[in-house]
């Protein structure tokens, strides 16, 4: 018994020391948990190559160059469109001001009952002087990347080590398990190596789910706006599903792109609400519908387990909660589980129910 109260204080002791580090060094370890997030989502692709008798070294540069492959096509979907749609906006923008005085001066003076005066020349001039403005935003940006450089640099290098981690963990993963397998005391081999399978396990249904969520998402927004009318369907479409897997970006990102392509090519107004109520319909779908029974029953959460999980991590963790919160109830899910069945095979359990 002295003994097993003894090991349980070196586990305690040594689990203090480990989250006083976490947090000391909590300014700094971002990048790498990015990393090691995307090294455990890319591991299985490498594994494949792998085995296809690829060089490992190889095999981690293929798969990191498609994913910035991914993420470029990505940018260039979404950058010209959203620069043509900015400067057709700016053209029409003219005419919307002089529609707005022929259609709501009136209203406004039937409702307040007094003479307004509505000069469109001046509201023209004052928004294309502040858009113009903007052109010299970069002289501006110079004097507070001076002031502010050190922040600036520190978070360029943040982001630069996030790839450059990211290959070594996949070039030496397995080597960094087996560094961790060394470290677990032999009596306890089986039951952690059984976790970690539980775990892994898990975390490759959540991937699986999102991946599923992504694209049946990207179906339904190219679909209904493709219904509505709307040019621009297909890309923005895209884009909107595939950044769902970040909560409520997708959503904010083809909204904003969607609306700007409505107000170009629509006259009606109604036509632009029409666009809104497609991707407010499609955040509850997504929300309440698609990610709790594609995600939540790959990895055994109930849907309602889903959304308490999103709005509890939500709210304790903010954005990155909200990014995590599946995953972390998935990992939590697995650890309540062979818990319980610890709880119920222990002479605690045995002793309260004899």
């Amino acid at each position: 018994m002295t003994l097993s109260r003894f090991a349980a204080l070196q586990w305690l002791s040594f689990a203090v020391i480990a989250a006083g580090l976490v947090y000391l060094l909590s300014p700094i370890l971002t990048p790498f948990v990015a990393a090691g997030i995307l090294a455990y989502i890319c591991n299985p692709l490498v594994h494949r190559l792998n085995a296809w008798n690829v060089p490992r070294t190889l095999a981690v540069v293929l798969v990191m160059g498609g994913i910035f492959l991914l993420l470029g096509s990505l940018l260039l979907i979404m950058l010209p469109l959203l620069e043509k749609e900015i400067s057709r906006f700016m053209s029409r923008l003219p005419d919307w001001v002089e529609a707005a005085r022929f259609h709501l001066l009136p209203q406004l003076q039937q409702w307040f009952g007094a003479e307004l005066q509505w000069d469109s020349q001046a509201v023209k001039g004052m928004l294309l002087n502040d858009w113009q403005s903007t052109g010299g935003a970069a002289a501006k940006l110079l004097p507070w990347l001076k002031s502010s450089g050190g922040a600036f640099i520190g978070m360029l290098t943040q982001l630069l080590l996030i790839p450059v981690a990211m290959f070594y963990l996949l070039r030496d993963w397995n080597k960094l398990l087996q560094s961790v397998d060394d470290l677990i005391p032999r009596h306890s081999q089986i039951k952690v190596k059984e976790i970690t399978a539980d775990v892994d396990r898990v975390l490759a249904e959540f991937l699986r789910g999102q991946i599923s969520v992504m694209l049946l998402m990207s179906a339904y927004y190219v679909l209904v706006l493709w219904l509505v009318g709307l040019e621009f369907a297909l890309p923005i479409g895209i884009v909107a599903g595939m950044l769902v897997f970040v909560p409520y970006l997708g959503m904010i990102t083809g909204l904003i792109l969607a609306t700007l392509a409505a107000a170009m090519q629509f006259t009606a107004f109604s036509s632009v609400v029409l666009v809104w109520a497609v991707f407010g319909a499609g955040q509850l779908i997504e929300g309440m519908v698609v990610t709790p029974y594609l995600v939540g029953d790959r990895v055994g959460l109930h849907p309602l387990a889903v959304i308490f999980a999103l709005l509890a991590f939500g709210q304790v963790f903010g954005f990155f909660g909200l990014l995590l919160a599946l995953p972390l109830s998935a990992i939590l899910l697995v650890g309540l589980r062979h818990g319980k069945s610890w709880y119920l095979t222990s002479e605690m359990y045995r002793n309260t129910n004899s």
